[in-house]
């Protein structure tokens, strides 16, 4: 099975679907981004893209509201808060202060641009 993420005007994915391989496959049974597109559009019309739940292509599996980045090729995720870059190797965003990696619960709070330690965490 193949899935195919359809995109918007700017680029964000309205929808993902499962595509059968035999409607991906060319006559000698090779899978093509090209034939699902075509399948997809003859279908649904609309502009399609194939997406990877292992992220073998495209970075990250595509999500309803994440964005197809050209430039990249890759599905990036929403943006979670202001001050957060995108990492361009992954196609996520990092905080400005990595997280802490003591095994504790931490939330990011953007106005102190800092980790806090969620309550009842062990």
């Amino acid at each position: 099975m193949a899935h195919f993420a359809e995109l918007d005007e700017n680029n964000v994915v309205k929808r993902v679907i499962v595509v059968a391989n035999k409607d991906t496959a060319d006559a000698d049974g090779n899978e093509k981004e090209s034939i699902g597109v075509a399948f997809c559009q003859k279908l649904l019309g609309g502009n399609w893209v194939q997406t990877s739940y292992n992220g073998s292509i495209r970075k990250n599996y595509a999500g309803i509201g994440y964005t197809y980045d050209t430039a990249l090729d890759a599905f990036v995720p929403p943006k979670p808060f202001p001050s957060w870059v995108l990492n361009s190797d992954t196609a996520q965003w990092d905080a400005p202060v990595p997280m802490p990696t003591d095994g504790k619960k931490y939330s990011w709070d953007e106005a102190s641009q800092s980790w806090v330690e969620s309550e009842g965490a062990i």
